[in-house]
């Protein structure tokens, strides 16, 4: 539409804080991919795995620092490879 040229344009995107946002969705995203694989891989719910993840994370909350919590749960930083597997990209 000649008028409306904005569903032409990406500029809402980085302009305004948007794109800052739309970062900490992607990274949530992450997080709980990779989380969720790695519980799965390692016995599902009711696993050492799973009951790590609870006292890590979700009885902590924001207390402590997320990362460190996030490296006791899982024994490594996050990877993106379980955000690609849930997108159905392939990553090997």
């Amino acid at each position: 539409v000649a008028e409306n040229r904005f569903l032409n344009s990406f500029s809402h995107i980085f302009s305004g804080g948007y794109a800052a946002g739309y970062f900490s969705y992607k990274w949530a995203e992450v997080l709980a991919a990779d989380a969720y694989e790695f519980v799965k891989e390692s016995g599902g719910i009711g696993s050492k795995s799973s009951n790590d993840f609870r006292r890590h994370i979700l009885e902590i909350g924001g207390s402590l620092d997320f990362m460190d919590q996030y490296i006791k749960f899982r024994g490594s930083r996050p990877k993106m490879d379980g955000l690609l597997k849930a997108s159905g990209i392939s990553i090997k």
